[in-house]
């Protein structure tokens, strides 16, 4: 049992350096095209780790199993200049660069190119397999939970241009107070045993999985 949680910490700790920086530099490449040079001036148009991390977003992905990267700061009227989407795009793009991560880590699953094998107890050392359909889940399960429609995710911007105005009206509303919806849908509801982020992530992360490797 300890060395299958050494190995799993040390999946953790690569996965958490691959998957946040290509996450947190997709969203500045992305709007850095768009005419955007806050990203770049503020040192996050890098894959460097050490540019992108936060220290309590890493400890919870290490030990929790999700966590969070400091946000790339954008400013989102040099974006509208430029098109009315480009908030949008910058948005989708650290989601989806966490879909490619999944999507290139299957391949040697999906063809069989990496044989069906756990890490024994004895041993800190993941192996092949259980390190790739770690970094698949986490990259899937940091593209999902980016998705979810509310302040300060991803999901939010996307969804403020997707909506109809109606919507987009209750998004504006509940805002200022995403946060706190987060931590209690987060944190006390689980503990009351109403786990409403399980409900909603794990099902659509099971379904990829399973379309990735087969």
């Amino acid at each position: 049992m300890l060395g299958q949680a050494l190995s799993s910490l040390i999946s953790r700790l690569v996965i958490l350096m691959t998957a946040f920086s290509v996450h947190e530099f997709a969203h500045a490449w992305t709007a850095d095209r768009f005419g955007d040079d806050t990203p770049r001036a503020n040192g996050r148009l890098t894959l460097n780790p050490l540019a992108h991390l936060d220290v309590m977003g890493s400890l919870m992905l290490i030990f929790v199993g999700f966590g969070w990267a400091k946000p790339v700061p954008v400013n989102p009227y040099a974006l509208n200049r430029r098109s009315p989407s480009a908030l949008m795009w910058v948005s989708l793009a650290g989601p989806m660069s966490n879909f490619l991560l999944a999507v290139i880590a299957a391949i040697p699953l999906r063809f069989g190119l990496v044989p069906q094998s756990y890490p024994q107890s004895m041993t800190a050392l993941p192996t092949a397999y259980s390190f790739l359909y770690e970094f698949i889940s986490i990259n899937l399960l940091l593209m999902i939970f980016n998705l979810i429609p509310l302040a300060p995710l991803d999901g939010e911007k996307i969804a403020d241009y997707a909506f109809p105005p109606a919507w987009q009206r209750v998004l504006e509303k509940i805002r200022p107070y995403g946060p706190v919806i987060m931590l209690v849908l987060l944190f006390i509801l689980p503990y009351l045993g109403l786990d409403i982020f399980g409900w909603l992530i794990w099902p659509p992360i099971n379904f990829l999985t399973e379309l990735l490797i087969g």
